[in-house]
């Protein structure tokens, strides 16, 4: 799947010998990723060329004339669709080449040197631990570190991610962004401009089935153990007073094993839970909760007269959906560092045998689409342990080997062009086409 690669806007800088060049302000997930020249993406195509040959996406030409403004514009589309599917292979992701490019324009671009630091992280039970690290070292090595200090099994790393998180008042507390393996948390940290903002680590599957995957090792059902109460006592999870009580009465007997058993019958296990938000269902206006898991998306909607509709969207009959930016970017001084203002998520959903558009407006848009993403990646690794002949890919050797559905494929991804004769900027993020069979 295509990961939320965005370039809304780029800037003149005048170089060394008197001429100018352009400098693309390269968004992940909403957030300024880095800062970089199209030369310096040439470069590094030649060397991905190198090592996967043909296997890469197109790369945009280079012009020897000076460019007009439409020229300038659609090679800003053609790089941001470059970033987009250059990280649909998973073998290129985890290439050297692909990583240290990465982490060299993060820290060129935000003024980091490559040196050793200390790094809080957060367990879901509010406690941390320090982990020495290096500035340069990607989210998939913290983690190693962080498993290593507590006796996490390396197996189970990937039922695991680092998180930037927001710590609210009221011991409230918001789940910016999912940091991705390339990312370099010490830079994520530094560079964000959210308040109150810390890299945590919770489990990473929105299928409560998964826990059973992770009952063999002792610092896995602790640290699940530990967000299933975090969840009880945010409200992220909603058991029934009964439940609850037989939870505390578990909690007391330290009995993880049946808390967990207990917790997955408890309505909203294991989902995500949003900031308040508004979305246009059943009428424009209307605020909404949103939690995601378990192959849903649960809403809990005010309407305008002050009275809750609840409304469940499964995702079997969501067919695409698109992340939308509204706003525009100030680049006076360099662009902002966040999208999260002015964001749109719109899905299309089966009601009734009929197609619509629902729409959410939420600044946490790239994070729901994420979590759309791991719904869709653990229904189609679960259908494909059931079907052999399901249609994924399987990495070998820097190719992907496919199998192929018999039976009809739904596209879950839909990314209109950006309208670049728009003054305001819209910044269409997504994943690609992901075939699936249900």
């Amino acid at each position: 799947m295509k990961m939320h690669f965005c370039i809304p806007v780029s800037q003149q800088r005048p170089d060394a010998l008197g001429g100018r060049y352009v400098l693309y302000s390269v968004y992940l997930d909403g957030f300024l990723f880095c800062k970089v020249r199209y030369s310096q993406l040439h470069r590094w195509n030649e060397q991905l060329k190198r090592v996967f040959g043909n296997c890469l996406p197109p790369f945009p030409p280079k012009y020897y004339l000076a460019m007009t403004t439409s020229m300038a514009d659609e090679r800003r589309d053609q790089l941001e669709q470059y970033l987009q599917n250059v990280t649909m292979d998973p073998n290129m992701l985890r290439s050297d080449v692909f990583v240290d490019f990465l982490k060299l324009v993060q820290l060129d671009t935000f003024s980091i040197a490559t040196k050793k630091v200390s790094l809080d992280i957060f367990l879901p039970d509010g406690r941390s631990i320090k982990v020495e690290i290096l500035t340069s070292d990607t989210a998939e090595r913290v983690l190693e570190v962080v498993s290593q200090n507590i006796g996490l099994f390396q197996e189970l790393l990937g039922y695991f991610g680092l998180f930037l998180i927001q710590f609210c008042k009221e011991g409230r507390l918001s789940v910016v962004k999912k940091l991705a393996d390339f990312e370099l948390p010490y830079v994520s940290l530094r560079s964000s401009e959210v308040e109150n903002c810390k890299v945590g680590l919770r489990k990473w599957y929105l299928d409560p089935s998964l826990d059973a995957r992770l009952m063999d090792c002792r610092t896995a059902v602790d640290l699940i153990h530990m967000q299933a109460i975090q969840d009880i006592e945010k409200e992220w999870a909603k058991p029934t007073e009964a439940q609850r009580q037989k939870l505390e009465a578990l909690q007391k007997e330290d009995n993880q094993t049946k808390f967990l058993e207990l917790a997955r019958e408890v309505r909203h296990y294991g989902y995500v839970q949003l900031e308040p938000c508004t979305c246009d269902h059943p009428e424009p206006g209307c605020q909404a909760l949103l939690s995601v898991g378990s192959n849903e998306i649960s809403c809990c909607i005010t309407l305008p007269d002050n009275q809750t509709l609840d409304v469940t969207f499964q995702m079997d009959r969501v067919k695409c959906w698109q992340v939308t930016f509204l706003g525009t970017l100030l680049d006076t001084d360099g662009p902002q560092q966040t999208l999260n203002q002015n964001l749109e998520l719109r899905f299309q959903y089966c009601e009734d045998s009929h197609w619509r558009w629902f729409v959410i407006y939420t600044k946490q848009a790239f994070l729901l689409s994420s979590c759309l993403k791991k719904m869709i990646s653990e229904k189609m690794v679960k259908q494909a342990a059931e079907n052999p002949e399901m249609q994924i890919e399987v990495p070998e050797q820097g190719k992907s080997k496919k199998y192929h559905i018999q039976q009809n494929q739904k596209d879950y991804s839909s990314f209109p062009p950006r309208k670049s004769k728009i003054k305001i900027v819209e910044v269409d993020c997504g994943f690609g086409n992901v075939k699936e069979d249900l």
